[in-house]
């Protein structure tokens, strides 16, 4: 758990930067130069390559160079490994939920 916990954290602190989202969701449409990501952002190149060594060493992107240009795609697999946390989330509260609803129901039925 410890590794997976750690695995998790690292994902969490790279999509807690909105600048960091919007290039995971840019990269949803597919491969990109870090210049072209970089674009529509208000900020020097060597800030915006910070955020994308944040997005690389959390998983959730690679790169390849090619001559000066390098490449970004996005890694599924560490954004379904916290699609599952959320869901793991959201079944156990829906599980309170669930018992909260049965025993208010129960309550409401006795005062009845």
């Amino acid at each position: 758990m410890g590794n997976n916990q750690s695995a998790l954290d690292s994902v969490f602190h790279a999509l807690a930067d909105p600048t960091r989202r919007a290039v995971i969701q840019r990269l949803g449409q597919g491969p990109a130069t870090v210049s072209e990501l970089a674009e529509p952002f208000d900020m020097a190149l060597p800030s915006f390559v910070k955020h994308i060594a944040v997005l690389e060493a959390s998983g959730l992107v690679g790169s390849k160079k090619i001559g000066r240009v390098r490449t970004c795609t996005l890694k599924p697999r560490k954004l379904a490994a916290a699609e599952r946390w959320f869901g793991e989330q959201r079944a156990l509260w829906e599980s309170r939920y669930h018992n909260l609803d049965n025993l208010l129901s129960g309550l409401s039925g006795e005062k009845q």
